[in-house]
């Protein structure tokens, strides 16, 4: 039988062709939508560093603390009520994409948006109520509310934005989820430090409070960029709910039942939830953190402004700068899972530890000279970045953790990739639980304070870090030569050495001069000690795909 003859319409049939045609159009391969969203990820990181070096100087570190306080809180909301639903949509689209059931497409898409609505609206009412207990009981300082008055409308909005992202990727579209975070960071640096600014004259309180209707700007700019490219979509289709029929040779599946709301339901919250409750163990640390330093600050007889100031300090300005760096380690996170999860699945043993010896030396030789310049130049680097270098010991304390901190994606990834998720999780567990008993133990003592809390932190990057690597040591038999540990601890304080001689011994005029000739010193001497080192040689060099026209192997 000739399609021809089978077709009902031959008009029917050309308009399905069409609207699969217009699908294939818009979609990336898995690799160009890898790096769609991880350009607009770098990107986006480094936009975001914007407001925390402006913020400060705007509000202060005690305003700063304001807002970082109420942060941790919107963090954990937002996991609780979004975690795994992109995910889920982007997984039930995929599967009905598959089958080009482009109605089904649809219908997961409303049941979708519905039912995290419903949820964001709820959690919501929800945190309005608790509002006044939570900035009283749990933060000590009753001015916390304001930032969380302004936080609760961004739960219902992020909520559905995150529906409409998970729609995109299923189609394997990646350029709507790129461009709303691209403006959804623009619209939230220029909001935060607009409103923070305009509020600033009625208190700190209300100028932490704006610094969140910035946050709630950007989330509207973003869902307004999605709600513009899925009606754009919408109106190419030719058929929108996919009523066309498919033509014999095109229909393999064979007969399926048509899914009710309820079945799309229970399936939708299946895939999400598992995703959800892995989420919400980093979120939940991330919120308790933050009240336990507080109130652990509050036991050492620290005011609470003070404490405020402390809090906002470590969290709004000194975490920030340790973490800039990772947005190198990110993406060679993200390129190794799929590499890792094809070797394993071919049962390639050889290729996963070449993979993973790459892996964690380039964490290592990208991660250590920023280890370095944080360590011996921590007090230069937050006068420059905050106009404060007296927050310089905290990131003085944190800079040794920072090169586990930069091998602990890979690592953290290679587990994922060997579908080991259960051991990243119970080792970031264990690290957690570690990490908020230290912080109770030694923030609350006077002789601590503050740095205390610092040190827990720190212990918890090397110890997450150390029990990731014992997993995927044990787990693949893995060794990594002794040879390259040395080479790299020998060329660190040959970096520190340079930078610390240039900048408290060049005969040149000006702090900042100095300051940035230092850099210069421990960068040359950096670069120049790979090679010399053996750590980079020429074939390491012909892989990089910008020296390679071959691309990289």
């Amino acid at each position: 039988m000739s399609i021809r003859s089978w077709s009902p319409s031959h008009y029917t049939l050309n308009r399905g062709w069409e609207e699969e045609n217009l699908v294939e159009k818009y979609k990336q391969s898995f690799i160009q939508g890898t790096i769609i969203l991880l350009a607009a990820g770098i990107v986006n990181r480094l936009l975001g560093f914007i407001p925390r070096i402006i913020l400060p100087r705007v509000i202060g570190a005690e305003g700063v603390g304001l807002f970082q306080m109420g942060f941790p809180f919107l963090m954990l909301v937002l996991t609780l009520v979004t975690g795994g639903i992109p995910l889920a949509v982007a997984k039930l689209v995929a599967e009905a994409e598959s089958k080009r059931d482009s109605k089904r497409v649809v219908r997961i898409l409303h049941l979708s948006v519905l039912f995290t609505l419903v949820l964001g609206v709820t959690v919501t009412l929800a945190c309005l109520a608790a509002i006044p207990a939570l900035s009283r009981i749990l933060f000590t300082d009753p001015r916390v509310g304001y930032p969380l008055l302004w936080m609760c409308p961004v739960i219902p909005i992020a909520a559905i934005s995150s529906v409409f992202r998970g729609y995109f990727q299923g189609r394997q579209n990646m350029i709507p989820t790129a461009a709303s975070q691209l403006m959804e960071t623009i619209t939230r640096i220029i909001g935060m430090l607009v409103f923070s600014f305009a509020m600033l004259p009625y208190g700190l309180e209300y100028a932490a409070g704006g610094a969140m209707v910035g946050m709630l700007a950007g989330e509207i700019a973003g869902l307004a960029v999605l709600l513009l490219q899925y009606r754009h979509y919408k109106s190419k289709q030719p058929v929108i709910a996919g009523d066309f029929p498919s033509p014999p040779l095109a229909k393999p599946y064979g007969k399926t039942r048509p899914d009710t709301t309820k079945s799309l339901l229970k399936r939708l919250i299946q895939v999400s939830v598992p995703v959800t409750a892995s989420r919400l163990v980093g979120s939940f640390s991330y919120f308790i953190e933050s009240v336990l330093i507080v109130q652990s600050l509050a036991l050492a007889g620290v005011a609470t402004a003070v404490a405020t100031m402390q809090y906002g300090a470590l969290q709004g300005m000194v975490m920030p700068v340790l973490f800039l760096p990772g947005v190198l380690t990110y993406s060679l996170s993200v390129s190794l899972v799929p590499s890792l999860s094809e070797a394993n699945a071919k049962g390639d043993l050889k290729t996963i530890h070449t993979r993973l010896h790459q892996s964690i030396k380039l964490a290592l030789i990208s991660g250590a000279p920023f280890a370095v310049f944080l360590y011996v130049l921590a007090d230069p680097i937050c006068y420059y970045l905050y106009g404060n270098s007296e927050i310089g010991v905290m990131l003085k304390m944190l800079a040794p953790a920072a090169l586990f901190q930069y091998c602990q994606g890979p690592l953290q990834a290679s587990l994922q990739a060997l579908n080991q998720p259960g051991k990243a999780l119970l080792n970031t567990l264990i690290g957690s639980l570690i990490k908020l008993s230290l912080i109770f133990l030694l923030a609350s003592k006077p002789e601590f304070g503050i740095l205390g809390a610092v040190l827990a932190i720190s212990f918890n990057m090397m110890l997450v870090t150390v029990l990731h690597w014992n997993s995927v040591t044990r787990l693949l038999r893995f060794t990594m030569p002794s040879g390259d540990f040395l080479k790299i601890c020998l060329l660190i304080p040959l970096t520190g050495a340079a930078c610390m001689w240039v900048m408290n011994h060049a005969p040149v005029e000006g702090a900042f001069t100095r300051f940035l000739l230092s850099l210069t010193a421990g960068t040359t001497v950096y670069v120049l000690g790979l090679p010399l080192l053996g750590l980079v040689n020429r074939v390491d060099l012909q892989k990089l795909p910008f020296l390679n026209k071959r691309g990289p192997h």
